[in-house]
């Protein structure tokens, strides 16, 4: 119970009045303390949260100047944190934005090749490598194919890149073999999406245009092939077959000992067979330079439907000689099969060196081939800078499929009078149903007979002598 003293201040019984004081203080002095310490520990969770390091939140309780500090990082990291995120709002962080004008290039490539009075309508063939028309339906199935190329608007209702202007990006690339970054002052595209465009067109074209245009010949197509070899003194012929070699620039640097070949350089190999129209009929793609053409061969599907027997057996007769198996021209190189016709180094006589000439005349085919498709698509002659050999055999694949859309379209399968005229008799295609096991082996073997080479080779220089040379 408190009791007033002489002095007037109360005190409880037993304790002085300086006790009581001192006390009261200690109970403030430990509620001061209890306060800092939850204060520090809601701080410490607010810091983490924030991302701010421990080892910064070492400070003693009665510094106001470290809690300050404390307050200002917290602060700070939060507004930093909200900056990247209202200026990216998924983006790649530091992505520079340039105002390309993208209808503004739209509306200058419509005026300038795709409008009924464009400026540059006498040069459109030699830039685009094509017609307008064929082009035109190029850009309608990949864009029918892939909704990448259909013109869209962002999220503010701007338009985006148009399909032409993606696709005539996509062509100078390939038709000039220019870098990514080199269309963006005229067709307003950047780099990356230039390489998007490409890798979607090719593998749009490829899936749009290849199973007409990148197909083995049926039998209208081997009838006519083996009327253009008679009409040519070589009958039962479908083509000429060789290798074409596709620089790798960008071969990464642990396959390039596998890739290296007698060039000294990374390149890709391109088997091929070609017509007199230049048709490339066959297109083998992707097995490193360092093979010849004889290990590329052993890999190939050139024969694969004739060992299968999923191809129509022919019947010709040379010299007296019935056959039924087709064959192409050939280099020296490539092995004494009956299914390849090659010439005669160092002949002598003059059969034979009529022969060779005719041969290594006619074998010209692949090889004339070979340049005009290097001729359209600069990309396929200079090095390839890809780093990734599927995007390189889309590239390939992509460019052959529209080297016959445009030989189909510019007529040259057309320009041969097939009329079958000559001294041998038309040759017939049997349509006649073909065992798919049981004849394996003996196709096998056939198509790999040194014997009926040779003698196909011998009814040919009497044939050949007979018809030209006399």
């Amino acid at each position: 119970m408190a009791e007033a003293g002489e002095d007037g201040a109360y005190s409880y019984k037993g304790m002085s009045a300086d006790n009581i004081k001192g006390l009261v203080l200690a109970l403030a002095s430990s509620i001061f303390i209890g306060a800092s310490f939850i204060v520090k520990k809601k701080g410490l969770k607010k810091a983490g949260a924030s991302g701010i390091r421990a080892d910064i939140l070492h400070f003693d309780e009665d510094s106001d100047d470290e809690w300050d500090m404390l307050l200002a990082e917290t602060k700070r990291e939060e507004e930093s944190k909200s900056k990247r995120r209202n200026k990216h709002r998924g983006s790649v962080p530091g992505h520079r934005i340039i105002r390309r004008g993208r209808v503004e290039g739209h509306e200058r490539l419509y005026h300038d090749y795709f409008a009924p009075n464009c400026v540059y309508d006498a040069f459109f063939r030699r830039r685009f490598r094509m017609g307008r028309p064929l082009f035109l339906q190029i850009v309608n199935g990949v864009e029918q194919y892939d909704p990448y190329f259909v013109q869209t608007t962002d999220a503010i209702r701007n338009l985006e890149l148009s399909s032409l202007q993606k696709v005539t990006a996509t062509f100078r690339i390939l038709t000039y073999g220019t870098p990514a970054d080199s269309v963006d002052e005229y067709v307003r595209i950047g780099e990356s999406t230039a390489i998007e465009s490409l890798r979607r067109f090719v593998q749009a074209v490829i899936a749009v245009f290849g199973y007409e245009y990148l197909r083995p010949p049926n039998n209208n197509d081997i009838a006519r092939l083996l009327a253009i070899g008679e009409q040519r003194g070589f009958s039962g012929m479908l083509g000429s077959i060789d290798c074409m070699l596709w620089k790798w620039k960008n071969c990464p640097t642990s396959w390039q000992c596998m890739y290296t070949g007698h060039c000294h350089e990374p390149t890709l190999i391109l088997e091929a067979v070609a017509s007199q129209d230049l048709w490339i009929w066959h297109a083998f793609f992707g097995l490193p330079g360092s093979l010849n053409d004889i290990n590329v061969l052993e890999r190939s599907p050139v024969f694969a439907t004739l060992t299968e027997g999923r191809s129509p057996p022919i019947n010709y007769r040379i010299n007296g000689h019935d056959y039924t198996m087709r064959y192409y021209l050939a280099d020296g190189i490539y092995p004494n099969w009956s299914t390849f016709v090659k010439t005669i180094p160092c002949s002598q006589g003059l059969k034979r060196k009529h022969y060779a000439a005719a041969q290594e005349s006619i074998r010209k085919d692949v090889e004339r081939a070979f340049g005009v498709l290097q001729a359209r698509f600069a990309i396929v002659r200079g090095p390839a800078r890809f780093w990734d050999e599927e995007t390189l055999a889309y590239i390939m694949k992509a460019c052959i499929i529209m080297h016959n859309m445009i030989i189909e379209d510019e007529g040259a399968t057309n320009d041969n009078d097939f009329d079958g005229s000559g001294e041998n008799p038309i040759v017939q295609v049997s349509h006649v149903h073909t065992p798919e096991f049981v004849d394996f082996i003996q196709t096998h073997h056939q198509i790999r007979s040194n014997a009926s080479h040779s003698q196909l080779q011998s009814d040919l220089i009497e044939h050949l002598w007979q018809r030209y040379g006399q």
